[in-house]
């Protein structure tokens, strides 16, 4: 027979209340924040859950910043390639032009516009974005583009000092995906160049300062049956490029909205399992609170009634 010690009940009683209380601490702290778990005690299968989908959540957050930042470096170098093409079609238009109907000097005057297209165009290649030079592959802290010129100022030659290794950024899960464009790719493989790719002919600047050459020499067959069919090659090659760049923008448009539905969908999961239901915390909050001032009231009748017991 188990003996009933004198201060079994009030121990007994003061447990009671600790549970009460803390349960009611807990509920009272969900109703003021929204939130059913803030402990890993509080559901420890819940919070494992909750963790896991943060941690997605994150790498989720990761890859939209990847895309932005592509989707910035391809709008500004899609941008570069649109002025490019501006001065490839203003070469082609002196290319149709330069006839046996003109003059030696207005030929001249042709070929020094050339030489400022070929100026102008190395300068667009050379463009930078947030630092970086677009056009030299992996090669970022130089101009890759350097114009060579003669005594009396018609362009000799461009030189290419980048390489022809595009890094690639991965944007979903085991997918990666390249903006980067190199300017000349004479190797036969990897990415093409964008004025320059020895796979489809192109060579921008070298037809250039052909045309250039060949206007200041009045050498019109040469234009018309050399320089123009390669003017119009490369022409094709940058619009090509154009082309490419333009898919891959659209590609980024869609992996972004990808991204941004499963980190909404992922959002709702977590708020699945952590969100406290604020209308069944209140009711659980008021049924707590009606047992904590029970067990008071009870608890005073019953040690009042033991001392009464006692005295007498």
């Amino acid at each position: 027979m188990m003996r009933v010690t004198s201060n079994m009940f009030p121990d007994s009683l003061a447990n009671q209340f600790n549970r009460i209380g803390i349960r009611l601490q807990q509920l009272q702290a969900q109703a003021a924040s929204g939130q059913r778990i803030r402990l890993p005690e509080d559901d420890p299968s819940a919070m494992r859950r909750v963790l896991d989908l943060q941690a997605e959540a994150r790498t989720i957050g990761q890859y939209q910043e990847n895309i932005a930042r592509l989707q910035e470096r391809s709008t500004a170098t899609y941008d570069v390639m649109q002025a490019v093409k501006r001065i490839s079609d203003r070469a082609g238009e002196i290319a149709t032009m330069a006839d046996d109907t003109r003059s030696p000097q207005e030929l001249r005057i042709f070929a020094a516009e050339v030489t400022q297209l070929i100026e102008q165009a190395a300068q667009l290649m050379n463009s930078k974005h947030q630092g970086d030079h677009l056009f030299g592959g992996t090669i970022t802290d130089q101009p890759p583009f350097v114009v060579s010129k003669n005594a009396t100022g018609q362009v000799t030659g461009v030189a290419y000092q980048g390489n022809q290794v595009v890094p690639e950024v991965e944007i979903a899960e085991g997918v990666t995906l390249t903006v980067n464009v190199p300017g000349v790719n004479p190797t036969g493989t990897g990415a093409q160049g964008f004025v320059s790719d020895s796979r489809t002919g192109a060579d921008f600047f070298a037809h250039l300062i052909s045309l250039q050459d060949n206007l200041l020499a009045g050498d019109t067959a040469a234009i018309n049956g050399v320089d123009l069919p390669t003017l119009q090659n490369d022409e094709q090659q940058i619009i090509s490029q154009m082309a490419t760049t333009g898919a891959m923008q659209a590609r980024m448009e869609a992996a972004l909205s990808v991204a941004a539905t499963r980190d909404a969908s992922i959002e709702n999961l977590i708020s699945t399992q952590a969100d406290a239901d604020l209308a069944d915390v209140v009711v659980r909050l008021n049924q707590t609170q009606v047992a904590y001032q029970a067990a008071l009231q009870s608890g005073a009748r019953m040690l009042n009634l033991s001392l009464l017991d006692y005295l007498r």
